[in-house]
C-alpha cells in the first residue's frame, strides 16, 4: 500500500503549551484512519500540520512532498465548524466551491451522493441542521479528492442519514480515496476505520485496527443484573449457585465478569436457582469506547455509562440494540472547506 500521508516525530508548541508531542504515523492509499482523543488532545493541530495550514517541527509528507505544495485538486478538508453563505441554495453552494478548482464534479451528482437532491434549490439557511451538514460534506467532495480530511462529518445528522454517509465514505475508500477521520463518535470510528490512533496530551498513545485495540485495551465482556434485593444479599445468595462465575457488586448492580453470549443462559439459571428476581439484565461487550476510556485514564464501572447491547430474553440469547450517538462537542473550528485554508481552535 502506497503511503499518502506520513508524519515523523511531529511536534507543535503554542507558547508554553505542547499541542502535538512527537507524533509519527502513516496512512496508505484507500485507507480510513480514525483519530480519536479528548478535547484539547491536539487533534486539530495535527490535522493542520498534515494539511500544511500550520508549521510544525518534524517531517510531514503528503503524496511524497511538502503538504504546503500538495495539489489542492487532490486534497480536501471538512472542518467541524463551517458557515457558508446562508442565502445560497444547496446547489449554488456546491457550484460556488467547485469553482475553486480547475476540474470539479457536477453539483447535482454531489448532492445526490449526500442525499440532498430534493433540497437542491433550498437556501442553506432554510435547511435543517443535518441537511446543512450534508451540504458541507458535499462541498468537501466537489473536487473528487484523493485524500479527504473529515472532522466530525456527521454531527447533527439523524441516524438514517449518518449511516448513508458512512456508506458513502466506505465507497470512497473502496475507490482509492484516503480518508483521515476525526470524530467523538466511537461507533462511527469503529465502523469506518481500518486503523485507529488515540491522541492524548499531544501524544499518539495507541495505533491499531479497532479489533486489535479492543482486544488489548477494551477489557472484559460482562453481564449486568439489577436485583430487586440488595446486590450484596444477591451476591451472597449466588455464592453457591454461581457455577464458577466471577461476581462483583457495582453500585446497585451485580456484575458477572468475562461472560460470553453462551454463558448468559447459565447465568440466568444461576439467578433463578438462587431465587433472585431482577428488574434489568444487560450484556456488554467491550468496544472502542471502552478502549478510549481506558487509555485516556477515565476508568469506569458498568453503572457509570449505558450498555450498548441489551438482553431482551437472556434464556434465548442476546439481541443487538440500535447503536446511538450521544457525543457532543461544543468546540469549534474555522478551517476552510474544500482546499485546506484558514485556522481554528484545537480540540
Amino acid at each position: 500500500m502506497d503511503e499518502v500521508l506520513v508524519a515523523d516525530d511531529v511536534r507543535k508548541e503554542y507558547d508554553d503549551t505542547v499541542a502535538v508531542d512527537g507524533v509519527s504515523l502513516s496512512v496508505g492509499t484507500g485507507e480510513v484512519f480514525g483519530l480519536i482523543g479528548p478535547n484539547g488532545a491536539g487533534k486539530t493541530t495535527l490535522v493542520r500540520a498534515l494539511t500544511g495550514t500550520t508549521r510544525a517541527e518534524g517531517t510531514i509528507r503528503v503524496f511524497g512532498g511538502d503538504p504546503e505544495d500538495a495539489d489542492e485538486q487532490r486534497v480536501s478538508l471538512l472542518p467541524q465548524s463551517f458557515s457558508p453563505p446562508a442565502r445560497l441554495t444547496a446547489r449554488e453552494l456546491v457550484a460556488y466551491y467547485g469553482g475553486l478548482y480547475d476540474d470539479s464534479r457536477d453539483p447535482d451528482a454531489v448532492l445526490a451522493d449526500v442525499g440532498l437532491s430534493d433540497a437542491a434549490d433550498t437556501w442553506y439557511e432554510n435547511l435543517s441542521g443535518g441537511q446543512q451538514r450534508r451540504v458541507c460534506v458535499g462541498v468537501s467532495l466537489v473536487n473528487d479528492p484523493d485524500v479527504l480530511f473529515l472532522d466530525e462529518p456527521t454531527t447533527g445528522i439523524d441516524p438514517a442519514g449518518r449511516r448513508s454517509l458512512w456508506s458513502l465514505i466506505e465507497g470512497l475508500a473502496a475507490g482509492g480515496t484516503t480518508v483521515f477521520l476525526t470524530s467523538h463518535s466511537m461507533a462511527e470510528v469503529e465502523r469506518l476505520s481500518d486503523r485507529v490512533g488515540l491522541l492524548a496530551d499531544g501524544k499518539l498513545v495507541a495505533v491499531g485496527t479497532p479489533d486489535s485495540l479492543v482486544a488489548e485495551y477494551g477489557g472484559e465482556s460482562r453481564l449486568v443484573v439489577r436485583p430487586e434485593r440488595s446486590p450484596e444479599s444477591a451476591a451472597e445468595a449466588l455464592s453457591d449457585a454461581s457455577r464458577g462465575f466471577d461476581l462483583i457488586v457495582d453500585g446497585d448492580e451485580l456484575l458477572f465478569r468475562n461472560v460470553a453470549p453462551t454463558d448468559i443462559g447459565p447465568a440466568v439459571d444461576a439467578l433463578e436457582s438462587a431465587g433472585i428476581e431482577y428488574d434489568a439484565l444487560t450484556w456488554k461487550q467491550p468496544d472502542l469506547e471502552d478502549v478510549y476510556l481506558h487509555l485516556t485514564g477515565d476508568e469506569f464501572g458498568v453503572s457509570e455509562r449505558p450498555t450498548t447491547t441489551a438482553v431482551a430474553d437472556a434464556a434465548d440469547g442476546a439481541n443487538d440494540a440500535d447503536d446511538t450517538d450521544t457525543d457532543t462537542d461544543t468546540d469549534t473550528d474555522t478551517l476552510g472547506a474544500g482546499a485546506p485554508a484558514g485556522s481554528g481552535g484545537d480540540r
